[in-house]
């Protein structure tokens, strides 16, 4: 493999003009899809196999308009103190609301008068407008959104106060800023890191070109595949992130060869050979994880999973062929200005070949590596008992899907949650809905039913259907709706009613995908981690190295949730963060973190035992072998988990509690994996393996094709045309 990379880098540094104008031809080509395409719709979110789906299904059938699975939105009046929303003065408001409302919108199903809907509180402080639409939140127009957001604002300033909840108010969140943030951080880092601005430029742009062309394609094709609004989310994401790390590699190979001397388009085709093997198989990592969501089964995550892992293709692909023609058009410009100046002042081959030789000054990631293999199995038992302690609250895990009780008091949101729990109770938050697939009589029977078990609150009347063959039945638990209590009731009533009874509802849905989540997770990480596992075997011939690799990621993983549950179902530190109200985590967070964190963790896993490896085939020993990879690949790998952290970590400062979740875990298991177990567990646990590390049993040397991602191969042409020579040293 090393060899066909070596001939594919040094044939796109030559060709670089081509090269580029067809990398630039598709990102037009999918800009000008995107923007002709017609505008992508949200896919209705769908739980195959789940009795909560088989409810909406069944709804859909037998009560067609009704908008099983429409948003829907609330409109909170609360009256001042000592009055009453039966007064006739806010009456009237309310009144004049609800017609508001009505002619707001052409997506609006039905609007509920409180005074009929008996939608007053006992005490008469509180009183609330049901809104139901025809499609679901993601597909509302802004205009509908709109005429909502009006209508409680004309009714606020006439002296009561108005607040607005429900999914009719959800979006997508923005994400331009937060990435923006990320992109300026990764320009620092690899500024530092380069001391180059043209060397730090080349990752930012192949990555933003690279994403584009993703994430333009998943638009243009968004109709056609029925992708929906969301399935760029996690492309933009990982497009970005892997996009950046692939650049960052393979330029600082390339700064290596040069130092050795080598004329520029064999150092471009070296680099291309030697770490862009690396990048194809951490690719290829990346690529198994994200594909995997299918195991889950949940349409939605497959999309997005199958979306990302075409983005992380174009990565490599960019990595492979953009990269050295860029590099190309560099010229100089690549290296920092101390590099030029010095190359410009005699120094030669030798000069260059010292410097990056074990006879200059030892580099951070030198001293560290010596301190390591020095003290190996006390650094092993400081980096597992730390990741062990920061994971025991992972024990404690509890998983749900966060509701507008989680969100920050600034909202609207919120405070129409908390007003809807002070004067109907915490449950009416998240009714559930109660599907009967019978006549009059098994309906009635199954009201009796419910009302003899305990943990609710208020039990309808069954509302049946125009042809009387099913009913609905509203059940207001006692208890907010991700409690405890509550998924005990959807279980109580699940267990005491028959086969043609069904749960469902938001609280329903949202229990049954946690579930469905769980049982998922250990079949899930069996596929990814096997799967990976075969391939480590492969890049790096041995048994025990990716046996390493599978366990140090499982830890820090652990770790990761350990610490998301401390911050976000426990509240410690929770003001540091934000987080204003603690709750289950979010259900999909195991799965997701596992997916994304597993390729990144793999990637730095892939180029900095690659570097070992390497030095080992060429003759080092082991522990010669680890400061050498230390060496040359310490800072980069550095610097790409910081990029990661700070791109994570941007998420962490918004509003929405999923988002900065998923900020906060990931930015935690990248901290974790790349500093804790790539940087110190790994080196230990390969000081105290020595030779037995690189262990393969005969049999399965022989069966295993070599792919030669060391670059062996290339190691015979060292003195061929493209060696070191004095008179091109001058880069």
């Amino acid at each position: 493999m090393a060899t066909f990379l070596y001939k594919l880098g040094r044939t796109a540094f030559r060709r670089r003009r081509l090269v580029a104008l067809l990398w630039v031809a598709l990102l037009a080509l999918a800009g000008v899809g995107a923007a002709t395409a017609p505008t992508a719709t949200s896919s209705s979110f769908s739980i195959p196999g789940t009795e909560a789906q088989r409810a909406f299904d069944l709804l859909e059938e037998r009560f067609p308009g009704a908008g099983a699975d429409g948003a829907t939105a609330r409109v909170v009046f609360k009256a001042p103190e000592g009055e009453k929303m039966t007064d006739p003065a806010h009456k009237a408001v309310v009144e004049e609301t609800v017609a508001a409302l009505r002619s707001g919108s052409d997506q609006i199903v039905q609007v509920t008068d409180p005074y009929t809907a008996h939608a007053v509180s006992q005490d008469g402080s509180t009183a609330y407008v049901s809104v139901s639409y025809e499609v679901n939140a993601m597909e509302l127009t802004d205009e509908t959104r709109e005429a909502l957001t009006r209508a409680g604002l004309g009714a606020q300033g006439k002296g009561l106060t108005v607040e607005v909840g429900g999914d009719a108010l959800q979006t997508m969140p923005e994400q331009g800023a937060s990435e923006a943030i990320g992109i300026v951080l990764a320009g620092i880092v690899l500024v530092v890191t380069f001391g180059s601005l043209v060397a730090a430029g080349l990752p930012l742009l192949t990555a933003i070109i690279g994403v584009g062309i993703g994430v333009s394609s998943i638009t243009a094709l968004a109709n056609v595949l029925d992708l929906g609004t969301t399935t760029s989310t996690l492309a933009s994401m990982i497009g970005l992130a892997v996009g950046i790390d692939y650049a960052l590699f393979i330029v600082s190979r390339y700064r290596a060869e040069l130092a050795e001397g080598r004329t520029k388009e064999d150092a471009a085709g070296r680099a291309v050979g030697t770490a862009g093997s690396a990048v194809v198989f951490a690719g290829l990592t990346v690529v198994i994880a994200l594909v995997g969501l299918a195991v889950v089964n949940i349409p939605m995550l497959t999309k997005m999973g199958f979306a990302a892992a075409g983005t992380v293709v174009i990565a490599v692909l960019i990595a492979l062929t953009l990269i050295p023609a860029l590099l190309g058009f560099a010229g100089d410009k690549v290296v920092s200005r101390k590099q030029r100046k010095a190359a410009k002042g005699g120094e030669g081959a030798k000069g260059g070949e010292a410097a990056a030789g074990a006879g200059a000054k030892p580099n951070g990631g030198t001293r560290w590596a010596r301190f390591v293999i020095r003290r190996p199995l006390m650094v092993l038992i400081v980096g597992v008992l730390g990741l062990g302690a920061i994971a025991v609250p992972a024990a404690s895990l509890e998983m749900g899907l966060p509701d507008d009780g989680v969100k920050p008091t600034s909202t609207t949101e919120r405070r129409a949650y908390d007003a809807l729990s002070d004067g109907f109770g915490p449950g009416f938050n998240g009714p559930l809905l109660v599907v009967v697939d019978g006549d009059k009589a098994t309906a009635d029977r199954t009201v009796s039913t419910i009302k003899g078990l305990g943990g609710w609150a208020a039990v309808t009347p069954a509302t049946p259907n125009k042809a009387g063959d099913a009913a609905m039945i509203t059940v207001v638990p006692k208890d907010r709706p991700s409690s405890a209590a509550t998924e005990d009731l959807v279980h109580d009533i699940r267990d005491a009613t028959g086969d043609d009874v069904l749960v469902t509802g938001a609280t329903a849905m949202n229990i049954d995908f946690s579930q469905k989540m769980n049982d998922a997770l250990v079949p899930y990480l069996a596929l990814v981690v096997g799967l990976a596992f075969v391939l480590l075997t492969l890049v790096f011939r041995s048994v025990l190295v990716p046996l390493k690799a599978a366990l140090g990621f499982l830890l820090s993983v652990v770790a990761a949730l350990g610490a998301v549950v401390a911050v976000f179902q426990w509240g410690w530190l929770g003001g540091l963060f934000g987080v204003e109200q603690t709750g289950p985590i979010m259900s999909m967070m195991p799965i997701f973190m596992v997916g994304v964190v597993f390729g990144l963790a793999m990637d730095y896993e892939v180029f900095l035992v690659t570097r070992m490896r390497e030095a080992y085939v060429h003759g080092q020993r082991p522990g010669e072998a680890i400061v050498t990879g230390f060496r040359h690949s310490a800072r980069v790998v550095t610097a790409a988990a910081v990029i990661m952290i700070a791109v994570f970590s941007g998420f962490i400062g918004m509003d929405d509690q999923m988002v900065k979740m998923i900020g906060f875990g990931l930015a935690a298991a990248v901290l974790f994996d790349a500093f804790v177990v790539r940087m110190a567990i790994v080196p230990a646990v390969l000081a105290l393996l020595g030779r037995k590390a690189w262990w393969l049993p005969k049999w399965l040397d022989r069966i295993l094709p070599n792919v030669d991602v060391e670059g062996e191969g290339l190691a015979a042409s060292a003195d061929g045309p493209g060696a070191a020579r004095p008179d091109l040293v001058k880069v």
